[in-house]
């Protein structure tokens, strides 16, 4: 059975100290309000990354993520960030083809193609992030931008190089505009993943690999979205800034 995962991406959001809180509030909410086997991931910012991995040591169910890293192993990067330095303060995954970073930093399919090469070097697991704009949805060119995304970004890796890979359907459309893809238009697309994943390896790696929605998921429609087939958790932006929220989309796999 694959695995069922709530990742909370912060973004470039909260202090230091804001950060230790929060990422203390949720440790604690866990222990005490999660009785499945669901994964909860926090990618925080840098700065909090070594102190939360301290948090996290012997707590059932939850790891740390990176935001970015850089595909080189080290040198003149002034700015970056390695695999093999996040990995060094207890890092276990990392966000990788974020709308964000594709839009802002016109970060590449090949370029995510060496991060992804950068991160498993170093055994970290890649929550590899892929979607459509509006405007690709609206000309119905989705299904192509997602499977070319699919193509050069990840589906050069061997079937167990792949088999670390976590999945996150973004509807670009949907991020931080309060829009939600229906639960069906949401399960459309995850459907046609894995089945696009299926035409590359084989079904058992397809009904293996743990795919993500990614787009305005909150405790309101969370219940909805996971309970289609083809769903298996959030990559949750907003509301993972606020513990009780983030709960409770966790929580929904509890049932």
């Amino acid at each position: 059975m694959r695995k069922k995962i709530v990742a909370g991406n912060w973004k470039m959001n909260l202090n230091y100290e804001e950060g230790v809180s929060l990422f203390s509030e949720i440790v604690n909410m866990v222990k005490d309000e999660v009785v499945g086997t669901q994964e909860v991931i926090v990618c925080s910012p840098f700065i909090h990354l070594p102190t939360v991995a301290k948090l996290s040591e012997n707590v059932k169910n939850v790891n740390i993520g990176s935001q970015n890293i850089h595909q080189a192993e080290s040198g003149a990067f002034t700015g970056e960030i390695s695999a093999s330095q996040v990995k060094s303060v207890g890092v276990e995954y990392v966000i990788l083809g974020h709308s964000e970073r594709r839009a802002y930093f016109a970060e590449s399919d090949a370029l995510l193609a060496e991060k992804t090469n950068a991160a498993l070097k170093h055994d970290l697991k890649p929550i590899f992030c892929i979607g459509e704009t509006k405007e690709e949805r609206e000309s119905g060119k989705f299904f192509d931008v997602i499977k070319t995304q699919l193509t050069n970004g990840v589906f050069h890796l061997s079937k167990e190089e792949f088999a670390k890979v976590v999945l996150a359907y973004e509807p670009v459309w949907a991020i931080g505009t309060g829009l939600t893809a229906s639960p069906e238009q949401a399960q459309e697309v995850h459907a046609f993943i894995r089945e696009t994943v299926e035409n590359q390896y084989d079904a058992e790696i397809a009904e293996n690999t743990t795919i993500l929605y990614g787009g305005s998921c909150n405790p309101s429609n969370a219940s909805t979205l996971f309970s289609q087939k083809d769903i298996d958790g959030g990559l949750i932006g907003g509301a993972s800034l606020k513990s009780r929220d983030f709960l409770d989309i966790v929580k929904v796999f509890n049932a």
